[in-house]
């Protein structure tokens, strides 16, 4: 079965992926946060950077692409393909109130009859194959339904169902009948994506679903960032991993971005590995606090030194506080 990694805004970027993928590997694709296009096309610095096919070598990359005007996607699939993409994503999933507001990621699952007209612009016209990630419906798991038959019509080259609606965000539990109907009902490539946190997750969701083409991580693997090794046979988290990896993350963006920002995006990673460690929450929370390079690192080397892995490493609804996350000007 194929392992793939989710998409996660403001985390899995390219300096992300090419740490994870040196250090662990075993992901078969990595979806890329999404691009929202204008109409001109243009992207930032940071974007060019984000989606150059030069940075992403050495691994599969999927863009994702976040648009309720099809000619804004058509126009930003073009521009993939001209670039080497094999493969584009379509973000039905993002439950985002700035997001859904402008009737863009999940918001376009209330609307089933323009999600259709969308659609048919969009099969009709890409020129790379396109691969849906969506949730089972914005209100109610009952609009699944309604959206069945559609996903029916279209020649999607995958669909990645995240069993939740919009408004649990990411919160309760998933609704795993919705990819049973979906098994029974769609003929197109299916990928299941939501709390897979351990083995014994896959495992279960993979003798629940044996159709599914594919499994997608985000929170489990990030958590514990061996987790597609342990699922592959591989050897379970050990101290010395944790350690590595974030010392690659954290001088990769050291290079990358200034040091108030490299030290904030690490906040993030020291939050979900967090959840991987026996350890008590107070140096968890002195290196989340630490914004100046120095202290920080001297904060996690105290965070490790206190710490264990736990047996089985799993991610929790447990949340440390965050600092507000600063840029440098």
């Amino acid at each position: 079965m194929k392992l793939y990694f989710a998409p996660m805004e403001g985390i899995t970027d390219v300096i992300f992926r090419q740490v994870f993928q040196a250090q662990f590997g075993g992901v078969d694709k990595y979806f890329m946060p999404f691009v929202s296009p204008s109409s001109s096309l243009s992207y930032t610095v940071r974007q060019d950077f984000e989606l150059s096919p030069e940075q992403n070598r050495g691994f599969f990359a999927v863009p994702q692409i976040l648009a309720k005007d099809p000619l804004c996607f058509l126009g930003a699939a073009r521009g993939f393909a001209d670039s080497g993409y094999t493969e584009v994503n379509l973000n039905l999933g993002c439950p985002s109130g700035t997001v859904t507001g402008k009737g863009k990621g999940s918001g376009m699952l209330r609307d089933v009859d323009g999600l259709k007209r969308f659609l048919d612009q969009v099969y009709g016209n890409s020129p790379l194959p396109v691969s849906i990630k969506t949730r089972i419906g914005f209100d109610s798991p009952a609009e699944w339904e309604k959206l069945l038959p559609v996903f029916a019509v279209y020649p999607i080259h995958e669909l990645i169902i995240h069993p939740r609606t919009r408004g649990q965000l990411y919160r309760g539990t998933p609704y795993r009948e919705t990819f049973a109907r979906a098994t029974e009902t769609l003929t197109c490539p299916l990928v299941y994506n939501g709390d897979l946190f351990t083995v014994q997750d896959v495992q279960q969701v993979q003798a629940m679903f044996p159709a599914a083409s594919g499994l997608m991580l985000g929170r489990g693997a990030l958590t514990n960032p061996a987790l597609l090794r342990e699922i592959r046979g591989g050897a379970p988290l050990a101290m010395e991993d944790l350690i590595r990896y974030h010392d690659r993350l954290y001088y990769a963006y050291m290079k990358t971005w200034k040091p108030l920002t490299a030290v904030g995006r690490m906040h993030v990673f020291v939050k979900y590995l967090s959840h991987s460690l026996d350890v008590p929450a107070k140096y968890v929370r002195q290196a989340m606090k630490e914004t100046q390079p120095e202290a920080y690192l001297d904060a996690v080397a105290e965070m490790f030194r206190r710490a264990q892995v736990k047996d089985v490493p799993c991610y929790s609804q447990q949340e440390y506080a965050m600092p507000a996350f600063r840029q440098d000007p």
